[in-house]
């Protein structure tokens, strides 16, 4: 097992970069990714850099120069001979050859195309443009550097043996969760803490704590290098990506309002099973259930991922009745801003009424909240999106106004043709 706290302490970046292979990103990118190549290969796509957390001053506490070498480094990855086989011939969720020979013929030669970095004040305008397959891949590795390198700007302050405890105290923080977690009859969890991780070496730390800590309760991860490394499960399914780009393409607004449904119809033709999975509060997800078309019904489940989790549950429960499907048969994976507490809140109220799972993220991967002066290195909501789709702004909406994006007239037009009414403000949890 690593040495974190020494690795930290010795670390120089050109043997131990942020992010060190095209794998180490969430599944479901990949997913998405072999999707728009299928479906929209040719869509031009601005990705952005969003910091909600403006009382962080990424530009003041990150080094520009630095900054670049790891965006740099990035560029310069492509598939090894030895994640490429893992890719091709892995079975992922019951399925072999889940990646077609087209797609991967496609990755095995990618170069992740150019960047534009610019100081703006105290933060840094990190933005992508290009064809949507390439550009999308992007996402997670730029959010893995910049919560990195804050970290590092705070650790780089700390002498060895504070180091040293630090990680002791942060181990010891995550294992006393994983005691408490070990308790749930029936849990299933999975680690989805790839975007805002401490670090790479402290999110694989964290996956083997949970294998050891909860044995089958465990699933899996989103990230993938980890799932090779480790030999686990991979996770992730879809999000809200695929939506805000196909509505910005919509002509109309009857195209606007159908777009959600368009996406999920294009998925249907390639994943069953456990995949096909709805994620409906891109636009609120009363309004895209109400409206949703009859085989949507029959799917698998449903990831909750904003607004309050045990009201979208009841919303799906009954959504599942109406539609005369049995919800003890569906799955409802949480994955907003969970923790411990959280996690055995909704456990308790939901595990016998329908199939429960959670993606754990931020709070398992990035939770040294208490840990040092000031709070330092408390997570923070940093995103990165899709905010233009050929020349037109994307708009998300949510089931949490707070987490609303885009131009303002933009977002009343989704309101009114989503029907969205008022909602109700939550803290946006990281």
């Amino acid at each position: 097992m690593v040495d974190i706290a020494t690795r930290v302490w010795n670390h120089k970046w050109k043997i131990d970069p942020i992010v060190r292979s095209l794998i180490d990103t969430d599944f479901y990118k990949l997913l998405m990714c072999q999707s728009v190549f299928r479906n929209k290969p040719d869509t031009k796509v601005t990705f952005s850099l969003i910091n909600r957390s403006k009382h962080i001053p990424l530009a003041n506490l990150i080094d520009e120069g630095e900054l670049r070498e790891q965006l740099d480094h990035i560029q310069s990855l492509s598939l090894s001979r030895g994640e490429s086989t893992w890719l091709r011939g892995n079975t992922f969720y019951g399925k072999r050859s889940m990646f077609t020979p087209e797609f991967m013929e496609w990755f095995e030669a990618l170069r992740l195309p150019p960047y534009h970095l610019e100081k703006r004040g105290d933060q840094y305008e990190l933005t992508f443009e290009g064809s949507w397959p390439e550009v999308m891949l992007w996402e997670i590795p730029a959010l893995a550097v910049l919560m990195e390198l804050r970290g590092r700007a705070v650790l780089g302050q700390m002498r060895r043996f504070e180091l040293q405890v630090l990680y002791a105290r942060a181990m010891t923080k995550l294992w006393q969760k994983i005691e408490t977690l070990r308790g749930l009859d029936g849990l299933l969890i999975a680690d989805f803490g790839t975007r805002r991780r401490h670090s790479f070496l402290w999110q694989d730390w964290c996956v083997q704590a949970m294998i050891e800590g909860l044995g089958g309760k465990f699933i899996g991860t989103s990230n993938c290098l980890v799932a090779k490394n480790r030999d686990v499960e991979a996770i992730g399914t879809n999000a809200h990506e695929l939506p805000m780009v196909y509505s910005a393409l919509a002509e109309t607004d009857t195209e606007l309002a159908q777009a959600p449904y368009d996406v999920l119809a294009d998925w249907q033709e390639e994943h069953d099973g456990n995949l096909r999975i709805i994620l409906p509060d891109t636009y609120g997800t009363e309004g895209f259930l109400a409206n949703a078309p009859d085989w949507l019904a029959g799917w698998t489940g449903i990831r909750i991922d904003s607004g309050d989790p045990a009201t979208g549950a009841e919303i799906a429960i009954k959504w599942w009745n109406d539609r005369g499907e049995d919800p003890r048969e569906k799955l409802a994976i949480f994955s907003d801003g969970l923790d411990v507490d959280e996690i055995s809140s909704l456990h308790a109220q939901f595990g016998d009424r329908t199939r429960v799972s959670f993606g754990w993220g931020t709070k398992l991967t990035n939770d040294f909240r208490g840990l040092t002066q000031n709070d330092a290195l408390a997570p923070f909501s940093l995103v990165c999106k899709a905010v233009a789709a050929n020349g037109r702004p994307t708009v998300k909406l949510s089931d949490n106004p707070n987490k609303a994006m885009g131009p303002v007239l933009e977002i009343e037009r989704y309101k009114r043709v989503f029907g969205v009414g008022v909602q109700k403000e939550l803290a946006v949890e990281v």
